[in-house]
């Protein structure tokens, strides 16, 4: 007769020492009213004698993993059970004592393949799970180094099988240079997988850890908890150890970083550690490789950032996850969605993708919901809900012509438009810069009249794409030594064909030579695009004016490649209340008082006031334009109005606010 031995993970039990019945007495109460009889049962072991001495083996090792797993679903069976097979002693039919090995190692192999839920031939099943895993790595978007190093994987593992030289794998370890949100996690996974179907290794069934070395500091030790990691290895399984050792960069020859190194030695075959850094610039990355080549060997995989194409098809199989597809003119609003994502210089690539996604299809969902529709097409108008700025359907000129402001600024525009067509024929694929710098205090208007620009240009097939690309000046600095660069020529990259707006653009000069201020070095390689790209893209640099000049003073390669300045005025008095009643008129009615009101307030401000060099012009106006709708929609709430009608209480009540009601400040005098 067959006896059947099930061990528990000891740990696991412990975790359950607080439920109403014991692991082992659940599993021997359903067992016990089954073909077997219970021999033997502790706190963490059941012996069960199968009544059937002719039961097949793989049925029962099948029928108790399948019993656990509706017993504790949530729980993982192969790290936690441990099932053996063997004759029982007191059978009469006990098979010779030579062929029990044999048996029980027949049966141990069984054993394994179920829990690996294969069946056939092994070797038949390691080329469906190689074949599996290179499936997935074909698809992937980009990659190309990571995608040679599961081909090189796959290559050497025979030869390492044959030699039984495992170590040799086993103390090699990666560096991974690859920025937020490209797709770590699924990376590490598939390197699991591959690792796995290779052969060399026995894989944890959770196989990845993911870590991050934080700073050193006096009052914690970094290492501590990874070192904890450490301790809990197993010579028979390995697992991937992922260290993103971003805010070591620089400090890995100190004495505490290659201690840490010293330990990560000790259990290579234990843990295959992956070091992961933000993308960098190659010559960082290959000191860093040879400082980790010290105790280690390490292996470089760059994962450069994903181009638009890239997120397009990333965005393609996403949606065709959910069922869903999307027309051809959508797709343009979905690249604005993506710029307006990129515009604060925090963007997390797949997964802002994955995030944009599953917005167009819930509103699509809801969309058909309310509509009784079973659409799974998400068309323009779908995708154009999502932008916060719509597009205008103006021409670029007559948007241009709309602007309440300064005539001069708008005769300099057409004046450069005409200058780069005339440029463009006359040189043709050679056309000098077209890079040029607005200078003006806040809210002038230079933001929106760049945005023009690139469209005019792009109406006059003066730029191939025509978007426009909006950062602030530290937004092209990275967070290490050696981000920087990289991300600097990205968000160019990005750019090309089209307009890059860097707003606050004197903020990466601060006039010194302090190492870790990285606004030089974006510089640099903003210089080099600018050179290098000046017929395929316009880079346009706003600031105050003082600062600007500052800035060109202070880097002549710069200042020379920025032929166009156009000078941005503070707005009149009479052009501020022109500005607050296009705002108002193009969403809300208004009663007359209201324009009154208006006009007697802006007329009034002070020169203290719009002079000042923090007065913000058409933002402030654009505040206080807010603060009456607030005040307005707060009102129609209590009313139980569901229309808004904006009134002159509203306007008094929002200048009344501290921040608006300059005219009722009484200057106090000095000694009084």
């Amino acid at each position: 007769m067959k006896r059947i031995v099930i061990e528990l993970n000891g740990s696991w039990i412990l975790k359950h020492n607080d439920d109403g019945q014991l692991p082992t007495d659940r599993l021997g109460a359903v067992f016990g009213k089954e073909n077997f009889r219970i021999e033997e049962k502790s706190l963490t072991t059941i012996t069960l004698i199968a009544k059937d001495p002719d039961v097949d083996t793989s049925f029962l090792f099948k029928h108790v993993r399948d019993t656990f797993l509706e017993l504790y679903p949530e729980d993982d069976a192969d790290e936690i059970l441990h099932l053996k097979v063997m004759w029982a002693g007191d059978s009469p039919e006990d098979p010779p004592e030579e062929d029990t090995d044999e048996k029980l190692e027949d049966m141990q192999k069984l054993f394994d393949e179920i829990i690996r839920e294969s069946g056939g031939d092994e070797e038949e099943t390691e080329d469906l799970e190689k074949k599996e895993v290179m499936d997935k790595v074909s698809q992937l978007v980009g990659a190309e180094e990571y995608k040679r190093l599961v081909e090189e994987i796959f290559t050497v593992a025979p030869e390492i099988l044959r030699e039984s030289t495992r170590s040799v794998f086993y103390g090699r370890s990666y560096l991974f240079s690859i920025g937020d949100g490209c797709g770590l996690s699924t990376y590490l996974a598939l390197l699991a997988q591959a690792i796995s179907a290779s052969g060399l290794c026995t894989m944890y069934s959770r196989p990845v850890l993911e870590e991050r070395l934080g700073p050193y500091r006096e009052d914690s030790e970094p290492f501590d908890h990874i070192f904890q990691l450490l301790r809990g290895g197993d010579r028979d399984r390995v697992r991937i150890l992922c260290i993103d050792i971003s805010e070591w960069l620089g400090k890995t020859e100190s004495r505490n970083f290659k201690l840490f190194l010293r330990t990560l030695e000790k259990v290579t075959d234990e843990f295959i550690v992956v070091f992961r850094v933000p993308f960098l610039d190659k010559d960082v990355l290959a000191n860093l490789n040879f400082s980790l080549n010290d105790l280690l060997s390490v292996k470089t995989v760059s994962f450069p950032p994903f181009s638009q194409n890239d997120l397009k098809i990333c965005a393609e199989r996403e949606l065709q996850n959910y069922g869903y597809s999307m027309t051809k003119n959508a797709w343009v609003f979905f690249q604005e969605r993506i710029m307006e994502e990129k515009g604060d210089g925090k963007f997390y690539g797949l997964n802002t993708v994955k995030k944009i996604i599953r917005e167009l299809v819930y509103k699509k969902q809801l969309d058909n919901a309310e509509k009784g529709k079973t659409s799974h097409v998400i068309d323009r108008n779908d995708a154009k809900s999502l932008c916060k700025k719509p597009q205008n359907a103006l021409s670029g000129a007559e948007q241009l012509e709309q602007l309440v402001g300064d005539e001069q600024v708008k005769e300099k525009i057409r004046e450069i438009v005409a200058q780069i067509e005339v440029s463009k024929q006359q040189y043709a694929d050679d056309r000098p810069c077209i890079h040029m710098r607005f200078v003006g205090n806040p809210g002038t208007g230079k933001t929106t009249v760049a945005r023009i620009l690139g469209k005019m240009l792009k109406e006059k097939g003066l730029l191939r794409i025509g978007n426009f690309y909006e950062y602030a000046g530290r937004d092209l600095c990275g967070r290490y030594i050696g981000e920087t660069a990289p991300k600097t020529a990205s968000i160019c990259r990005d750019a090309y064909g089209s307009v890059l707006f860097i707003d606050e653009a004197y903020s990466l000069y601060r006039g010194d030579d302090n190492e870790r201020d990285y606004g030089r070095e974006a510089l640099d390689t903003l210089i080099a695009e600018m050179e290098n790209h000046r017929n395929d893209f316009v880079v346009i640099m706003a600031g105050y004016t003082d600062d600007m000049e500052k800035l060109m003073r202070g880097n002549q390669g710069l200042a020379s490649r920025m032929p166009y300045t156009i000078e941005f005025p503070n707005f009149t008095r009479e052009e501020l209340y022109e500005i607050y009643v296009s705002m108002v008129k193009e969403r809300f009615k208004c009663d007359d008082r209201l324009l009154e009101a208006a006009h007697n307030y802006f007329t009034s401000l002070s020169e203290e006031v719009v002079s000042a060099k923090e007065f913000s012009n058409a933002r402030f106006v654009r505040n206080l334009f807010e603060r009456t709708w607030a005040k307005a929609a707060m009102r129609s709430q209590l009313e139980s109005r569901t229309e808004i009608v904006l009134t002159k209480d509203d306007f008094d009540r929002a200048t009344g606010d501290k921040e608006f009601s300059f005219n009722d400040r009484k200057k106090s005098r000095i000694g009084f």
